[in-house]
């Protein structure tokens, strides 16, 4: 999934991006941004997280995000999930914590595209 990602100008949604450097949501928005991606913090308590202005949720992006990677509890992600298949959002990525099978199970059963076994840390190259 991150091979369609060799345009800069492509989007990483971050679903729970953080302003604590001890929360993972942090970390991989720092991570991503120092290795050249495009991201964009998802996180409806913050305005602004490591100086990017945050959107309470996907649906209000500019842009259509080539990824949306979740660094949230199960079922906070599987609601968050629910709703963007609903309005026909794809390719989703479930950072180490934050999978299940009730939103695998859903992903399948709709036919998107997900990752749920790998950090996007971890994966993701540099430019």
């Amino acid at each position: 999934m991150l091979e369609t990602l060799q345009n800069k100008n492509n989007l990483i949604a971050i679903v729970g991006a953080s302003n604590d450097p001890k929360k993972y949501g942090n970390k991989i928005l720092l991570d991503l941004l120092s290795k050249g991606y495009n991201v964009a913090p998802i996180n409806n308590k913050e305005d602004y997280i490591a100086g990017i202005k945050s959107y309470e949720s996907v649906m209000y992006l500019n842009d259509v995000p080539s990824i949306i990677n979740f660094v949230v509890p199960p079922k906070t992600a599987f609601k968050i999930t629910k709703e963007l298949v609903e309005n026909d959002f794809d390719n989703f990525w479930y950072q180490p914590g934050a999978e299940s099978k009730e939103i695998s199970t859903l992903l399948i059963n709709k036919n998107k595209n997900f990752i749920d076994d790998k950090c996007i840390m971890v994966e993701a190259k540099v430019f």
